[in-house]
């Protein structure tokens, strides 16, 4: 989440968490690493919605952006970085069931499907996908539970092409 969803939602974030949730860092302004001073994203990197509640946490930089210091930002904060391998597109203007259809197409075991907090659409294609994964036999889980591994410049560049170029 974001600074201001967790400033402007917090009985939202307390239920989540409530619930059982991972709640994660989204940075405290949606703002690509790239159009911020250093100093703006070490401030961006350091913010979390649990802080003081120790353990690694983890940040996913708005739009996946780095700089050149996202990584090293985040390691001397003790972050992981997180990403996504599915763009569920509920940023466009499209029907929940052909984006949950095209989302699903794409997901495999162990996807980390990423979805929006404030698209009209999302919840119903929340609703679609985990129907379509329960019937696929899989299950959703918190990031915590998946394996870490490290993308490249190529796996990188295809996510970044399959997530945004179709």
């Amino acid at each position: 989440m974001t600074a201001p969803a967790c400033h402007a939602h917090p009985e939202a974030l307390r239920a989540l968490h409530a619930a059982g949730h991972q709640v994660e860092a989204h940075g405290r302004w949606h703002r690509h690493a790239l159009l911020l001073p250093p100093w703006r994203e070490w401030a961006q990197v350091a913010w979390h919605p649990r802080a003081g509640q120790g353990g690694p946490h983890l940040y996913r930089p708005p739009y996946g952006g780095h700089s050149p210091l996202t990584r090293l930002l985040a390691r001397l904060h003790g972050r992981q970085i997180a990403l996504w391998d599915v763009e569920s597109r509920d940023w466009t203007d499209r029907p929940a069931r052909e984006l949950a259809a095209q989302t699903l197409a794409r997901t495999r075991p162990g996807s980390v499907i990423l979805l929006h907090d404030g698209p009209q659409v999302t919840p119903e294609l929340l609703d679609a996908l985990l129907t379509g994964l329960r019937e696929r036999g899989l299950s959703p889980v918190t990031l915590n539970a998946l394996r870490p591994h490290r993308i490249g410049l190529r796996e990188g560049w295809t996510r970044l092409r399959g997530s945004y170029g179709g």
